[in-house]
């Protein structure tokens, strides 16, 4: 069918669009190695790995590189150019540690990866395996595809780890946290009869969970009591930055006096000896508390009662 020539700067107008929208559209299909993710918080700390699951498949997964390989440690980790019977992962070559696009180790503050320093942010995960011990490297180019074009010159940080071999088959890679601590976690690295280990440790928890309390507290909104108060109470409770918790629970007061900020004070003023202060809060609490539909429970009532009845008898 022939057109009038009036409708062609329409029709090749038509054409661009549809192949910029091509050329913009993400077909999603199914991959043999699957993507998948795993996160685990320490103290207040997010520590995330994003990577692709290769399956065994019945191949050889370690061992020496194939005879003719170069001897850089350059990856040979592309099954297009990949020798028959060769390793997926050899020995001396660096392995994505996953497959599709480079394993991501992303976290949000510094931490210490088997005692070495490691800043927060998105880095690419990569190794160098060997029989006895693993060169486990951080990469700021966090975007690559696999460890194809991997740059040394871009590595932040490299740790060793020993490979221990176990009696179960992990048919397809899989990255776990175990064991965890109030301060650490056991990052493992499963596939075939292989456990690669190395820890991520918080150094200072308290000190990383009351930094972001002080951010929190400076840009809560001005109606908002329950964040200083949270603050406070975490300070408060575990020793820590007791000068500024004071001045939180101070803040949350201001904004609007409850009968959870005003308690709160009055357990603070009580441990440190000022109890006619603390007697003087309990009581304004109290009287909040008991105004029909407080919502204060009773079991909570009666421990302030019992409380401030104490430090009545020591004032």
């Amino acid at each position: 069918m022939k057109f009038p020539n009036k409708f062609l700067p329409f029709a090749a107008s038509v054409a661009v669009v549809l192949a910029a929208v091509c050329a913009q559209a993400q077909l999603r299909t199914p991959r043999p190695s699957q993507k998948a993710s795993v996160m685990q918080t320490v103290g207040v700390t997010d520590i995330t790995i994003i990577y692709s699951r290769p399956g065994v498949k019945g191949r050889k997964v370690w061992g020496d590189p194939p005879a003719g390989a170069p001897t850089t440690a350059a990856t040979l980790d592309d099954a297009r150019t990949r020798v028959k019977d060769a390793p997926l992962a050899p020995y001396g070559h660096v392995w994505r540690t996953g497959a599709n696009e480079a394993t991501q180790f992303i976290v949000t503050d510094d931490v210490l990866v088997n005692g070495q320093p490691l800043k927060a942010g998105t880095y690419s995960l990569h190794t160098i395996p060997s029989k006895d011990e693993w060169t486990i490297i951080f990469n700021s180019d966090a975007g690559q595809w696999g460890s194809f074009t991997y740059d040394e010159k871009k590595d932040v940080l490299r740790v060793k780890a020993k490979p221990q071999t176990v009696a179960d088959n992990q048919e397809w890679l899989i990255y776990t946290f175990d064991p965890v601590t109030d301060n650490t976690a056991q990052v493992n690295v499963r596939w075939e009869h292989l456990l690669l280990p190395f820890t991520v440790e918080v150094k200072d928890v308290k000190a990383v969970a009351v930094e972001k309390m002080r951010a929190a507290v400076a840009s809560a909104k001005p109606d908002d009591w329950r964040t200083p108060l949270q603050a406070a109470n975490y300070a408060f409770a575990n020793n820590v930055a007791t000068d500024e918790a004071m001045q939180w629970l101070e803040k949350s007061i201001k904004v609007k006096e409850t009968f959870n900020n005003l308690s709160a004070k009055a357990r603070v003023l009580a441990g440190q000896g000022k109890n006619a202060e603390a007697v003087a809060a309990a009581d304004k609490a109290l009287q909040m508390a008991k105004v029909p539909n407080s919502g204060v429970d009773p079991v909570t009532i009666a421990d302030l009662e019992k409380r401030m009845a104490d430090w009545k008898s020591k004032m």
